[in-house]
């Protein structure tokens, strides 16, 4: 690891749809908001899946796959309960991590390290899995989490459609509200099954994002974070 500072109704346009591709390949987000429409939890998670079942029914129809088949029969239930219940579960703000504060009473000044956080998101240019190890550290303003709940924040937001840039900014800008400090740093690096499994098929190739605030923006700081985290443990 090198260290980083780092339409259905449509007529069919094969120009467009070649544009488009190329587009989502280059990995642009519109923002560091997750786009949702404003009606986006109008239904319930129930009917959610049970849309999403009968949709995902008829794709597979389309790819000519025959659903009498005891393999088969329950696949669009699966993958409707797998998308709202889990992989894309970070969607629904009832999921979000609640992040208890405590007080730093050993008066810790130093910077707390969490790397190796695995993590498993969906690129939203072609829902196909993205996944890889999130880094985090801060300083405390006095007020601490527990380190379960640095996991719980990267699983939240890893829990949607994503590019990885967003992901990055969305861990950090969240640690940096919960924790009421600017002091937070965030690595990512993952594998994109998007490049790995179609397209160019690059099985080797990793995506690094960073993201420094506060104390992390001296090069001293950062540069003992990265070398922290790019160092090998003697307890694997």
């Amino acid at each position: 690891m090198k260290p980083r500072e780092t339409m259905l109704n449509t007529p069919l346009n094969l120009e467009n749809m070649e544009m488009e591709d190329e587009f989502a390949e280059d990995h642009v987000g519109s923002s560091d908001s997750t786009p949702l429409r404003p009606d986006a939890f109008e239904k319930d998670d129930n009917l959610k899946i049970e849309l999403i079942s009968k949709h995902f029914k008829e794709i597979m129809e389309i790819l000519g796959l025959d659903l009498s088949d005891d393999s088969l029969q329950g696949t669009p239930k699966r993958v409707a309960k797998m998308y709202v219940q889990e992989v894309f579960s970070g969607l629904d703000p009832k999921n979000k991590p609640k992040a208890r504060l405590f007080e730093n009473k050993y008066n810790y000044d130093q910077m707390l390290v969490e790397k190796e956080i695995t993590f498993y998101s969906h690129c939203e240019h072609h829902f196909v899995p993205i996944y890889g190890k999130a880094h985090v550290a801060y300083f405390s303003s006095g007020k601490v989490i527990g380190l379960s709940k640095i996991n719980r924040i990267v699983q939240y937001y890893a829990k949607r459609p994503q590019v990885q840039e967003r992901l990055t900014m969305q861990i950090a800008n969240e640690l940096k509200d919960v924790l009421q400090t600017d002091d937070v740093a965030v690595v990512l690096d993952a594998t994109h099954m998007c490049v790995s499994s179609r397209g160019v098929n690059d099985t080797n190739s990793m995506t690094g994002t960073a993201f420094f605030d506060g104390k992390f923006k001296e090069q001293n700081v950062k540069t003992e974070f990265l070398n922290y985290i790019n160092s090998k443990s003697d307890l694997k």
